[in-house]
């Protein structure tokens, strides 16, 4: 029999397979081969007791993809969601995580929730300063169904990924998604200004036939992933289709002359404030690299 993993708790992996979910454990060959199941992962399984719903993943089917953190398998994309407010959106935290998807090779969209908590200027704002990327950007209200048709139809016919810091009203969007399992909601913590962590394992929800949610535990901070700063260019989309016209093959776009980025943002093209977080995060990784 075939299914997905849904959940993995404690070695225990739940598969979906249509009809019912089986409660499995995977076959010792796994361990041997230090090889571990993910939610997303298509599995092929042997029912043990179909009363109780239990079964052992015998082998897990080819990944199309696979992604380190979060750590989840078969993604066609990433949603990434974040607030206008309570709390206001770290831009900085933002543009890690969508480095962290560019390198993985997973095409992202932009969600900010508490649409009812900004005014046009805001929402134009945070417009502005994406627009170079080319990346799709949804405002929406969890509280207002109306909002979430546009969410639905980036959804349809694939399997995303959901991710976003704590308190942003990530469960709460995913609940008016899809009429299954009902996450766990959180207020956000006065005191801090951020949300307690309401999902605390991955968990694959079905929306509607070929149709999936990957939701994931939320992250207050995240580190640049393993690379050379040299390569940091190919995670913004702004600089990567313009650093073919710089001068200099592998130009830092910082201080060389004839940079065709910087000479964009002169003239006016959008990007400025994603180029100072580039900037930030190539000498981050430049510092990383000395220190190695």
């Amino acid at each position: 029999m075939e299914g997905r993993i849904i959940r993995g708790i404690g070695g225990l992996y739940y598969v979906h397979t249509g009809s019912a979910v089986y409660g499995c454990r995977a076959r010792g060959i796994f361990r041997k081969d230090n090889f571990k199941p993910l939610p997303g992962d298509f599995a092929q399984i042997s029912v043990l007791d179909e009363t109780e719903k239990e079964g052992v993943i015998d082998r897990i089917l080819e990944r199309k993809s696979v992604l380190v953190r979060p750590a989840v398998a078969n993604v066609d994309q990433a949603m990434v969601i974040f607030s206008m407010a309570a709390p206001a959106p770290s831009f900085n935290l933002l543009d890690r995580f969508l480095v962290m998807m560019e390198r993985q090779g997973v095409p992202p969209v932009l969600v900010f929730n508490k649409r009812d908590l900004a005014d046009r200027k805001d929402t134009d704002s945070v417009r502005a300063r994406y627009a170079g990327s080319g990346y799709p950007i949804v405002f929406v209200s969890a509280l207002e169904d109306d909002d979430l048709g546009e969410v639905r139809d980036l959804l349809r016919s694939r399997t995303t990924t959901v991710a976003g810091p704590s308190g942003v009203g990530k469960s709460s969007l995913i609940n008016r998604l899809q009429s299954g399992i009902r996450m766990d909601t959180g207020a956000v913590s006065e005191r801090i200004g951020r949300g307690r962590h309401t999902t605390r394992h991955t968990e694959l929800l079905y929306v509607e036939e070929g149709t999936w949610i990957l939701d994931t535990p939320g992250f207050s901070s995240l580190e640049l992933p393993i690379m050379e700063k040299e390569e940091l260019g190919s995670c913004f989309p702004e600089i990567r289709s313009r650093q073919d016209r710089c001068r200099f093959a592998l130009c830092s776009h910082l201080t060389e002359p004839d940079c065709a980025v910087r000479r964009a943002l002169e003239q006016g093209a959008p990007g400025r404030e994603r180029y100072e977080n580039y900037r930030l995060f190539y000498e981050e990784l430049k510092g990383r690299r000395k220190y190695r």
